[in-house]
């Protein structure tokens, strides 16, 4: 049974998901054993099982890898989402700040900060990735990574002090460590 998804990306963002000479696409392509078909002048992109794949999610993460791409992450870094436990998120930041440009800059600017420190910062203590384009933050990381980094934005958005924002994601950090320390002396046991 053929599996497929259907996703619409800027159109500007078409050429870095081809990549030169189609190699990102065709490393989508073998990575995933997926197939892409790619209109680049309406934005679309069909993800289609092929007689190859045999992960189930395999058209899912090929999406998702898509998804990344479009939503301004470099190839490189939207193949994270090739580990087991990567997963993308993406908020819409219209939903907070409805059709206003002005506030839809101010929070960009926020979530970004004075040369890139703010989402710097969420990226060197959550360990997820981020991404701000157009109306959206795309987050790629494992679920502990990507939930802290979304809080974290959300708190930004909310208008919290940036250094409420980094207080939070030490603490979620230290916690996330002893998490991690307890998990792996109980698995030595």
């Amino acid at each position: 049974m053929e599996t497929r998804e259907f996703i619409k990306i800027p159109k500007e963002r078409m050429g870095i998901l081809i990549g030169p000479d189609g190699k990102i696409k065709a490393t989508i392509e073998k990575e995933t054993k997926t197939r892409l078909e790619i209109d680049g002048k309406e934005g679309s992109v069909f993800i289609l099982s092929t007689e190859e794949t045999d992960d189930p999610l395999a058209v899912w993460k090929a999406r998702d890898i898509a998804r990344a791409i479009g939503r301004g992450f470099s190839p490189n870094r939207a193949f994270r989402l090739l580990g087991e436990d990567e997963l993308l998120e993406i908020v819409d930041l219209t939903l907070f700040t409805g059709k206003s440009k002005n506030a839809m800059n101010r929070i960009k600017g926020r979530i970004i900060g004075t040369g890139g420190k703010t989402r710097r910062i969420i990226e060197e203590v959550s360990g997820a990735i981020i991404s701000v384009y157009g109306h959206t933050v795309a987050i790629i990381g494992d679920a502990d990574q990507s939930r802290m980094a979304k809080e974290a934005i959300i708190m930004l958005i909310e208008g919290l002090p940036h250094s409420t924002v980094y207080g939070f994601l030490q603490k979620r950090r230290r916690a996330l460590k002893r998490k991690w320390t307890s998990w792996k002396t109980l698995s030595e046991i």
